[in-house]
């Protein structure tokens, strides 16, 4: 259901809408992963962040109709041209002012002009934008599946805390002084008997009790795209969908899980960690998928944490058909499942057995042979694997995340 915002409005059109609405209009074009979608309002552009293809995905929003109202719509329409692009500089500059986006200026010579020689200054999201994407996407995500109670991890075990759960017990030392004024009151009638009148209880140590909540444990979590290109081939974008996924997962953790981590790892014809922040800009890379050494990096990562739970989030739709030899050089075959291949990486995940690694996958594909081998390894990990589609892909990974289906932290 399309909603309005009413604001009064003053004839300038750069402040007749909000920037959340103009984020969430160019959200495909910020979020661009090299795939070619023919129905994509940004299909002609050249797929790079420059201020000129910007200023253009700014200008088809608008003339799209769903970010203005009637009026506004009407008033935009009857611009020329030159009008047009003094208010595509306002809402650029305003996004600018917001901390939306940070952009270059074009050194001298450069510019958008005709005149102007050089390439078109460059722009980057800000964590600020990036965060209101992220909001959106979890928004977006857990929107169908209906109001959730989102928090933090609950196991099977009971402390001292702050959120009761109706039982108490006795004061041990180190425990948070959550006093169980009727428990303690009980211990002393009992010890002591009835009160005498006089207001003095003999209150001593083994009397005290505090009440229980539900041990919450912390999780470290690495999440490992897969950025080869078959992520947006065969008619298919399935990287942008995982972006979104993995952007809505950062936001959950920072505002549900403050105790947790994300870390994000790209794997293709090798790996490497990134910010998070630098989401919105990855592309899909080489062709290759290597598995094992995404693994590994995620194995290096989670071993720094001092976290009660850790797990590597796995969103993949190709077979292993790469491995870093021990000289550095990349061996590859993408014909079928390589022996060699499927070895190695198996014995990464079982180092990640052995360290209490946890490995949920999400597969894009159903190929019968990559169907058994993701299941032998989530059967080693204790993980779980979920072979989904792009359209569904979030809602499985998040609701995997918040249900935290180990009951027993080790």
């Amino acid at each position: 259901m399309k909603l309005t915002r009413y604001t009064k409005f003053t004839g300038d059109l750069s402040t007749s809408f909000g920037l959340d609405d103009l984020m969430q209009a160019l959200s495909d074009f910020l979020l661009d992963s090299g795939f070619q979608d023919p129905f994509s309002p940004f299909q002609n552009m050249d797929g790079e962040q420059t201020m000129d293809d910007l200023r253009e995905a700014i200008r088809q929003a608008l003339e799209s109709g769903d970010l203005l109202d009637e009026d506004a719509q009407e008033q935009f329409d009857s611009l020329p041209e030159d009008q047009v692009e003094a208010l595509i500089d306002k809402i650029v500059q305003r996004m600018k002012d917001e901390n939306f986006l940070n952009a270059e200026e074009p050194a001298e010579g450069q510019g958008q002009g005709e005149e102007g020689d050089g390439e078109s200054s460059r722009f980057e999201v800000t964590d600020k934008g990036m965060d209101f994407l992220g909001y959106k996407a979890l928004r977006d995500l857990l929107g169908p599946l209906g109001k959730s109670s989102l928090g933090r991890h609950d196991t099977s075990y009971e402390a001292a805390g702050v959120e009761t759960n109706g039982s108490s017990k006795q004061y041990e030392f180190g425990d948070s002084l959550n006093l169980d004024i009727t428990a303690t009151l009980n211990s002393v009638f009992a010890r002591e008997g009835a009160p005498t009148g006089s207001g003095v209880l003999n209150l001593e140590y083994s009397d005290l009790h505090v009440q229980q909540a539900d041990y919450q444990s912390s999780c470290a979590t690495v999440v490992l795209l897969d950025c080869s290109h078959s992520m947006i081939l065969y008619g298919e974008d399935r990287f942008t969908p995982a972006k979104r996924v993995a952007m809505a997962l950062s936001h959950l953790i920072r505002t549900q899980y403050p105790g947790d981590t994300l870390s994000l790892v790209l794997f293709h014809d090798s790996a490497e960690e990134i910010p998070i922040s630098q989401l919105p800009r990855v592309k899909v890379g080489p062709h290759y998928t290597n598995t094992r050494e995404g693994l590994r990096v995620a194995h290096r990562i989670l071993q720094r944490s001092n976290k009660d739970m850790k797990q590597i989030v796995m969103i993949t739709d190709g077979k292993p058909s790469a491995l870093t030899l021990a000289d550095g050089r990349i061996y590859k075959n993408a014909f079928g499942l390589d022996p060699i291949v499927i070895e190695e990486t198996l014995q990464e995940v079982s180092r990640c057995k052995r360290a209490g690694i946890m490995i949920n996958t999400f597969m894009l594909a159903q190929d019968f042979a990559l169907v058994q081998f993701v299941q032998k390894v989530s059967a080693m990990c204790r993980g779980k694997a979920y072979f989904t589609t792009p359209q569904n892909l979030g809602n499985y990974l998040l609701m995997d995340f918040m249900s935290r289906r180990q009951k027993m932290v080790n």
